[in-house]
């Protein structure tokens, strides 16, 4: 059951107090309260039913949950549950646009559903109701004065001593709000007032001041009156604050130009004193201005109040101090983007983003730069690469007005925008960007720099990626030749090199010159950096792939499984190079069929790329692609594309359904099709694969080659032998072409179509 509380000022407290009867009632009922009010407060929540459920394997803070809480609380043996989503009024949250595709983000898909479980929606907007939860919707009116007498009253420290008349004459002129009743109780408790003295203070309060604060409420449909009462209470409270405790007024304007949920204790200037500290959050918390979040040491500060402080801020000509002061405390304490601070960085991204997007300092301001810098920065290395480009963008276009666009900060924003173009599989986009970064270099700093040779190699890998082996060949080897003579051989950067070079051999099936090339490189790092250096450890694994590539089993897993504990060791189990190595190893298991090894690897990849990197990172979706790719080998069909399917759909929400890895998915769950002679299913995802394949990655693209490939296999499968002869044919035809007769990719086209043809 579904019940929507609308438009009233008490539909969360009506929430709370069907939360309390039920609790009350059935003792064994779990009840979970979730902020609806944007997409981070209700991730934040579902990671905290997540950890309050024990569910095995994830931690509170580090992962997007929404799907394995859903499919916890929809369990018919799962204990009776309450969940109340509290201020839903967000439609596009909850409901897909017209055309988008299932699974594009609509939280309605995530609703568990169960005979054990109720849901709750609180919401001002009508038409939100109707959509999530017609016909059970309860309206809320406005708080009576009964009610709001008896909240009033509750509130007070010394309700015995008030009088009645005074009472109802204070919850009147308050518009029986009870945001502004609780602070107005606060005010009176820690002044020790009588009503009447805080009836007299106001009626003082100017008229205009409190308009003014009042601006961006955005709840004036619900007051006739022009005194906002939020406002008006605020205004009187404050002042009280500013008198007795200056340091709680300074932390309310600094919360105030910040996130206003989830505010760290840490993130607040530094007092005088750590007793000073503690007695301002005091302050504020008794004046209902914050309220602490659980055992945490992080509060949350009420919307409307931080409109109101904002508004004074502006109106008393500090905003933009206090904005500015808000971004030189972000930058700060906001570490770099290693991987080891993520935990950190983590919890100021959302801070960041709503500082930087206030839009009052102006963008080449240089701490605010700074600032917009790590923020893209930290995005990027959570694999959040479409946010990411909107900041590098904006740090590229600033540096490239203030500095000029052949100064070397400029140029390596605009490399770093082209690499998230790159990793969104915007081939073209990244390709022209790159040139640009290119060519400047060149003619700035000489085609020797090493600032140039990173450019060139950037290009290459965009060739390469788009299968373009003979320009990215040419290009590596450039760089490898100037490094070479430039750095000389033993230097990091012309070893790194030689591996993108090996690498594109590797590409095109050339194992023995790859092969070559990776034993040198393996070998030079390990004599110049250490056989427990980063650098030394990728080179290592890339040698192993060139072995499991030719089917050298043993081999690859001997180098597979150092590099995988020498990672654990020196970067730990959750960095994401340790997991790569787990990988990789587990494939070498997947391709000698040894399923069971492979499965447990894969699972731990998973379940940990989960739980550090979050379900919606790259890195995570390809640890599920591998692991559906264990269950479709060994015949477990539905669990494999309970899998593909998972993959995909998130896939097309965060990189779009044209990116070459949303493509991969859908390649896989039509091979899962495929295998149960699901044909029509197969054959339409495969078209579709072929088709957008064609358009984005061009007709000669392995990738596209491997779904006509596939294709065929579909078509023959069905019986449309010369449908499936002559689409086999032009594959040959172009694997020949593009990766030469005795690729083994070629090789296995030519295989099929011979044995078609008898």
């Amino acid at each position: 059951m579904a019940i929507v509380g609308l438009g009233g000022i008490g539909k969360t407290q009506l929430a709370l107090e069907l939360a309390y009867r039920t609790r009350a009632k059935y003792w064994n009922c779990s009840v979970f309260w979730i902020s609806a009010t944007d997409m981070d407060s209700l991730h934040q929540a579902y990671r905290d039913i997540a950890q309050q459920l024990r569910i095995p394997g994830w931690d509170e803070e580090k992962a997007d949950v929404k799907k394995l809480v859903q499919a916890h609380l929809s369990q018919a043996d799962t204990r009776p549950w309450l969940c109340v989503f509290d201020n839903a009024d967000d439609l596009s949250m909850w409901i897909r646009s017209s055309g988008s595709e299932p699974g594009s983000g609509s939280l309605k898909e995530y609703l568990p559903k169960s005979k054990q479980g109720c849901i709750v929606f609180t919401t001002r907007d009508k038409k939100i109701a109707v959509k999530l939860a017609s016909p059970n919707i309860v309206e809320v009116p406005e708080m009576d004065e009964d009610g709001a007498v008896e909240l009033l009253q509750k509130s007070l420290v010394k309700p015995d001593l008030q009088d009645d008349q005074y009472a109802k004459a204070l919850v009147r002129e308050l518009t029986y709000l009870p945001l502004a009743i609780v602070q107005a109780a606060a005010y009176i408790n820690e002044n020790s007032m009588a009503l009447i003295g805080y009836l007299s203070l106001l009626s003082k309060q100017e008229e205009d001041v409190i308009e003014l604060l009042s601006e961006e409420f955005e709840d004036d449909w619900r007051y006739q009156s022009g005194k906002h009462p939020v406002a008006t209470t605020w205004l009187m409270s404050f002042i009280q604050i500013q008198r007795r405790d200056p340091l709680a007024a300074d932390y309310l304007s600094f919360m105030a130009c910040i996130d206003w949920k989830a505010i760290p204790q840490s993130l607040l200037p530094a007092g005088a004193s750590r007793k000073k500290e503690s007695e301002a959050i005091g302050t504020l918390l008794a004046y209902s201005f914050i309220i602490q979040r659980g055992t945490a040491m992080a509060f949350d500060l009420h919307r409307l109040v931080q409109l109101a402080t904002r508004n004074w801020l502006r109106k008393e000509g500090k905003l933009i101090q206090q904005v500015q002061a808000a971004i030189d405390r972000l930058d700060e304490v906001f570490p770099d983007h290693r991987h080891q601070n993520r935990d950190q960085w983590r919890i100021l991204l959302p801070h960041t983003a709503y500082t930087l997007q206030l839009g009052i300092i102006a963008h080449d301001n240089s701490r605010r730069l700074d600032l917009a810098w790590k923020y893209a920065m930290s995005l990027y290395s959570d694999g959040r690469y479409r946010e990411a480009e909107g900041p590098f963008n904006e740090v590229s276009q600033t540096r490239q007005r203030v500095l000029g666009e052949e100064h070397p900060d400029t140029l390596t924003s605009m490399a770093n925008l082209a690499s998230t173009f790159w990793n969104q599989g915007r081939w073209k986009e990244a390709e022209e960007l790159e040139v640009r970064v290119m060519e400047t270099r060149k003619r700035v700093l000489g085609e020797g720099h090493p600032s140039t040779l990173t450019s060139m190699a950037n290009l290459a890998s965009t060739y390469r990626n788009q299968g373009r082996w003979k320009e990215a060949e040419e290009l590596f080897v450039r760089v490898m030749e100037m490094s070479l003579r430039v750095l000389g051989e033993e230097h990091p950067s012309t070893l790194t090199s030689m591996g993108n070079l090996a690498s594109t051999y590797r590409n095109q099936g050339r194992w023995k010159e790859a092969e070559e090339l990776e034993v040198r490189v393996m070998e030079t790092f390990k004599r110049v950096l250490g056989e427990e250096h980063p650098d030394t450890l990728t080179s290592m694994a890339n040698l192993a792939s060139t072995y499991r590539n030719q089917g050298r089993w043993k081999e690859a897993e001997e180098l597979e499984v150092r590099v995988m504990e020498t990672r654990k060791r020196v970067l730990g189990e959750e960095h994401p190079d340790t997991l790569t190595s787990m990988a990789n190893l587990a494939s070498t298991f997947w391709n000698q069929s040894r399923w069971k090894e492979a499965e447990e690897l894969f699972v731990r990849v998973m379940e940990t790329s989960l739980r550090a990197l979050g379900e919606e990172h790259p890195s995570t979706l390809t640890s599920m692609g591998n692991l559906a790719s264990t269950y479709r080998n060994q015949g477990r069909w539905k669990e494999a594309e309970v899998l593909d399917v998972r993959v995909m759909e998130t896939r097309k929400r965060v990189l779009g359904e044209e990116h070459p890895d949303t493509l991969t998915s859908m390649d896989n769950l039509a091979s899962t099709f495929w295998n149960q002679g699901r044909w029509k299913e197969a054959e339409e995802l495969f078209v579709r694969v072929m088709e957008k394949s064609k358009r984005v990655l061009g007709e000669e693209h392995p990738d596209t080659l491997t779904s006509m490939n596939n294709l065929a296999f579909t078509w023959k499968g069905q019986g449309r032998d010369e449908e499936a002869i002559g689409l086999m044919s032009e594959c040959v035809r172009l694997r020949t072409h593009l990766l030469g007769a005795d690729h083994p990719f070629t090789l296995s086209s030519i295989g099929a179509l011979d044995s078609w043809k008898l």
